[in-house]
């Protein structure tokens, strides 16, 4: 397996970074840590509001879109269709850029809402809970991928560029005159773009490991501790190549469509043994006062404004998350989509994943609620984020098999972001190709692996420190120049659709 530095610069200086970032993470944790955290409060502080205008523009941009006539051009030639199916497609999409989260804050997320409301009015505490869930899970988190998405589905398959995220700024380049400087800037964008990616996936995949030791520890009442996790982690990342190097069709489209089924029968399970009505009245309700107060809630405006307190912790650290998982979950939907129109990724990955976890979340959060009201005290049974859903499934019949499903599941949804992953950085390595080699297949596989097990470790080595939490942080850090970068992705997109339009579709 061999590689020529020349060609593969993009390779071997993006894992020189990540050597560098981990030998100063290693040997001085806590002036990192301490740094990571003063740094990513700073920039929450200082830029928290764009991200809140940010996220409002794509979501009203990708709704112009969809009902402009622009919405019935395809993301390629008038003559290619779909390679997946709906099912298929909706799957994959959505097991890579949700997955394992919807399992994390099931039960977590909606009651803590219920007990700390962001904000106080008339409405009830369970429906403002459940609206702020839906505001930091729903349309907004969506968006960020569906515009770098189709951006890239447009500059890969009209203009027929190769998959780096620089392909989105290619326009610009007549601007650049020296060949140097086209090369640092373009290169640092694609940097930027894998970093981002390893980051927002090896803080995922932490906290990921941690919930499923969580729940083993839980169902066989004894700590498994460190080499439980790493063990946890050795057979995702095995599934995860095994899976990636099998490619789209055979690995990744097969475990994407079984999480899929296996999520709505757990859906399902929950909701036909709760109070049907309570639930889908629920539903509608806070869906309802979620769709009015979109706009207010996204700019935290008048008595929608939470707090500067509330956003730092949770919204603008949610609009970090999903701007950090946008370049390597936008370029892989953008891939997969290939043959459909502008108008159906839009809704298939705008409205259609949003509602789905809507009720997912209602199912769970009312659920939740009632089981709570039955308590004489409550007692923080839900408070615990990595074994809430557990301690939940303790009030229904088989528990033992459905937190065992649950574990299986959680390592599915886990191997299916990482394999995505794994793909996408193979195309941004292997020359920009749709379809990468499998020797990069196997050294991000390797790669990935060996970074996540060192942070796992570091994460263990000192008691007064969570690296897991200084990563997730971190986030925060690298996604802010990157969502810069898609605001003048945004406009170049607009600019060369407008005026290519004619040219491109005629053909």
């Amino acid at each position: 397996m061999k590689f020529d530095i020349k060609k593969n610069s993009l390779l071997f200086i993006s894992i020189a970074i990540l050597l560098f970032f981990s030998f100063f993470l290693y040997f001085f944790t806590l002036e990192s840590y301490d740094y990571i955290e003063s740094f990513s409060i700073h920039i929450r502080q200082l830029f928290g509001r764009f991200y809140l205008w940010l996220g409002l523009s794509c979501v009203l941009l990708l709704i112009l879109l969809a009902f402009s006539s622009w919405g019935k051009h395809r993301l390629g030639k008038t003559s290619d269709k779909p390679q997946f199916s709906r099912l298929a497609w909706m799957s994959m999409l959505y097991s890579a850029g949700m997955g394992a989260g919807i399992l994390l804050r099931a039960v977590q997320e909606p009651v803590f809402m219920m007990h700390n409301p962001p904000i106080k009015n008339n409405i009830s505490t369970k429906t403002i809970a459940l609206e702020y869930t839906f505001y930091q899970w729903g349309f907004t988190a969506w968006a960020f991928y569906a515009v770098f998405a189709i951006a890239m589905g447009y500059y890969l398959f009209v203009k027929s560029k190769k998959v780096l995220s620089s392909s989105a700024f290619s326009s610009i380049e007549d601007l650049i005159n020296s060949k140097r400087s086209k090369n640092i800037i373009f290169g640092s964008i694609d940097i930027l773009a894998i970093l981002t990616t390893v980051f927002g996936l090896v803080a995922a995949i932490g906290l990921g490991t941690t919930q499923i030791e969580g729940g083993l520890n839980h169902l066989f009442n004894e700590n498994f501790g460190l080499k439980g996790t790493i063990l946890i982690l050795l057979i995702i990342s095995l599934l995860a190549f095994t899976s990636v190097f099998r490619g789209v069709n055979k690995g990744i489209k097969i475990i994407s469509t079984w999480n899929i089924y296996i999520t709505i029968g757990l859906l399902l399970f929950v909701f036909l043994q709760n109070d049907v009505l309570s639930i889908i009245t629920q539903f509608c309700t806070s869906l309802y006062h979620y769709i009015i107060d979109f706009i207010p809630l996204s700019l935290a405006y008048g008595e929608y404004n939470p707090g500067e307190a509330f956003l730092t912790d949770w919204t603008y650290y949610y609009w970090a998350f999903w701007l950090a998982w946008a370049p390597f979950t936008g370029i892989f939907i953008a891939r997969i989509s290939k043959g459909r129109t502008i108008r159906e990724v839009i809704i298939g990955v705008l409205l259609v994943p949003s509602m789905g976890t809507f009720f997912w979340f209602t199912t769970f959060g009312q659920s939740a609620f009632e089981i709570i009201e039955s308590f004489e005290v409550y007692q923080g049974q839900f408070d615990n984020v990595f074994s809430s859903i557990f301690v939940f499934f303790e009030n229904y019949p088989f528990q033992g098999f459905i937190n065992t499903l649950i574990i299986l599941l959680l390592i599915s949804f886990l191997v299916t972001s990482l394999d995505s992953a794994i793909f996408v950085l193979s195309m941004f390595t292997d020359n920009g190709k749709q379809e990468p080699s499998k020797k990069h297949r196997i050294l991000w596989s390797i790669i990935l692996t060996v970074f996540s097990i060192a942070i796992i470790l570091l994460g263990n080595a000192k008691a007064d420190i969570n690296v897991l939490i200084a990563m997730q942080k971190l986030l925060i850090i690298t996604s802010l120049p990157f969502s810069l970068l898609m605001v003048l992705m945004i406009i170049l997109f607009f600019r060369d659709y407008k005026k290519n339009l004619h040219t491109n579709y005629s053909k």
